[in-house]
Formats: structure tokens, C-alpha cells, sequence
């Protein structure tokens, strides 16, 4: 079995596709389906079933691909380490980031990339809950996300930064006027909010499920923008990190605290793998972040 081999199969289980597979990997279709063959003929198991529309993973390969990613993260890893020991920074560094963390992402990676050309950086933006399990998989390096309660395992967390939770809401809105909101007051509005994946999500249904509240989440959405604009038209009101209110676009929305809300803190962390020390190319991005 090569790391190539391994190489080629997780592009396939990612793309599920063969052909778009072989883009990525910049070789001939045949040469990267033979590639796959050969490594079912070792493992003397199908790793995918394949028909004329999709390509989903077998049990096999469901079970493969867990330790193929992480065997492809320990030989980068390995690469890199030797790389740092000769006064190098080479290989490869991929970050995860959900939206609006309160970190300059883009100032980090531009800082990073100016004085280490020879790494390639990659970026991911994702809910919190996909991103730490891609740093479980090791598919990421590092990543900085929300995420309320415990991480899952060989995740661990660095606490980086608070901030409490805020209603926003249109001004014409019943609420709009008053200094303070409580929970209890919420259960019967009708509410924008993001894809369950994202920590702020996780936060408020946690809080509302604590205090025996339910509520209506009829507009789901998947980015900072069209929250706003839907808390701008009156279609519902939401409950979001202080940051996202005080966004330019929501600078005519009201945006009230919550009473209690210093119990629901929206924390931003680095997520990072368990146990392993991050790798050079990490390290020295933690660094820029921690000074």
C-alpha cells in the first residue's frame, strides 16, 4: 500500500466522483481508477460502489478513509518536521473558519504567506460543528470556531475570545423600545437564524431548551448577510453574537441585550487535535494569534 495509493482513494471518497477526482490530482482517469483497483485487490475489499450517476463509500471504505486521512496528515507532518529542523517552513496549512470569529483571518494568512511562500495555504469556512470534526479527521490543521459544550474527541479547544448574545430585530418591531430582553419573552416570535452546524445556533437553542422555551425558526440560513437582510425586511428577529450587530448592514436594526445573557457567552476557540503537538506550519500561525 503507497501513499499514493491512499492519496488518490480520499479524493475519490471526497469528490465521489472519478473523473473530478483525477482533476484535482492532475493525473488520467485510468491511471487513478487502476490506482483504486489495485488497492481493492490488496485490501481484498470493494471500497466503493459505483454506478453510472454516483460513487458512495462501501463499509470498507467508509472505515479506510478514517485512517487514510490520518495516515496522509502523519507523513505531511513528517515531511514538515523534518523541513523545521533544517530552518524550513515548507508543505502544506489548512485552516478552518466559521464566519464573523472575531479573528482577521484574512490579515493571519496574507502575514503568514509573506513570510513562509513555500507553504501552501488553504482555507475552509464552515458551521463550527463540521470544522472540528475535520480537525478530528485530520483534514484540518486548525480552525477557529464557536463551539458551546465540550469538543468531541481528539478535538481540544483554546479559548480565545467572549462576547454575550444580542436580539436583533427591525425597529418597527413590538420589542424595539425596550432596554432588556428575556428569553421567556421570545417563545411565540418568529425567528432568522443559521444551519445548526454554527456554534451561534447551538448557543441559543441551548439556552431557550434551559429555560423550557420553545421557539419557531421559519427562515434558516447559512451566512451573516442574509440574516441581516431578512431581520432588515421584518421577516423575524434574531438572537446573535454582539459582533454580527454591530455589523455597518445592521446598523438601522435594534440590537437588545439579553438579560442572562452572561451566562450564554458566544466563545470563540481555537480548535486544534488532541494529544499531537500542532505542526510547524500551525505552530507559527498559533503564534501570530497567541502575541
Amino acid at each position: 500500500m503507497e501513499l499514493r495509493q491512499l492519496e488518490y482513494f480520499v479524493a475519490v471518497a471526497e469528490e465521489r466522483h472519478f473523473t473530478r477526482a483525477a482533476q484535482r490530482m492532475m493525473v488520467s482517469q485510468s491511471g487513478l481508477s487502476a490506482s483504486v483497483r489495485a488497492l481493492e485487490r490488496e485490501l481484498a475489499a470493494p471500497l466503493f460502489v459505483r454506478t453510472t450517476r454516483s460513487v458512495e463509500l462501501t463499509g470498507a471504505g467508509r472505515a479506510l478513509l478514517v485512517e487514510a486521512t490520518r495516515t496522509l496528515a502523519g507523513a505531511r507532518a513528517a515531511k514538515e518536521a523534518v523541513a523545521a529542523v533544517q530552518g524550513l517552513l515548507r508543505g502544506s496549512l489548512s485552516v478552518g473558519v466559521e464566519q464573523c470569529v472575531t479573528v482577521d483571518v484574512g490579515a493571519l494568512l496574507a502575514r503568514f504567506r509573506e513570510r513562509h511562500p513555500d507553504v501552501e495555504v488553504r482555507l475552509r469556512q464552515a458551521g463550527s460543528a463540521v470544522l472540528v470534526d475535520d480537525i478530528a479527521g485530520g483534514r484540518l490543521d486548525l480552525a477557529f470556531v464557536t463551539l458551546p459544550g465540550p469538543p468531541p474527541e481528539g478535538v481540544q479547544l483554546l479559548p480565545f475570545h467572549q462576547e454575550p448574545m444580542v436580539l436583533l430585530c427591525h425597529p418597527g418591531h413590538r420589542l424595539a423600545g425596550a432596554r432588556t430582553v428575556g428569553w421567556d419573552e421570545l417563545p411565540h416570535e418568529t425567528f432568522v437564524d443559521f444551519h445548526p452546524d454554527w456554534g451561534a445556533r447551538r448557543l441559543t437553542d441551548l439556552a431557550f431548551a434551559a429555560g423550557g422555551t420553545r421557539r419557531r425558526v421559519a427562515l434558516e440560513v447559512y451566512d451573516v448577510h442574509t440574516l441581516i437582510e431578512l431581520v432588515r425586511h421584518d421577516l423575524g428577529v434574531a438572537v446573535v453574537p454582539r459582533p454580527i450587530a454591530g455589523k455597518p448592514e445592521a446598523a438601522a436594526l435594534c440590537a437588545l441585550p439579553l438579560t442572562g445573557a452572561e451566562d450564554r457567552m458566544w466563545e470563540v476557540s481555537i480548535a486544534l487535535p488532541a494529544g499531537d503537538r500542532p505542526g510547524p506550519a500551525a505552530r507559527e500561525l498559533l503564534s501570530y494569534v497567541q502575541r
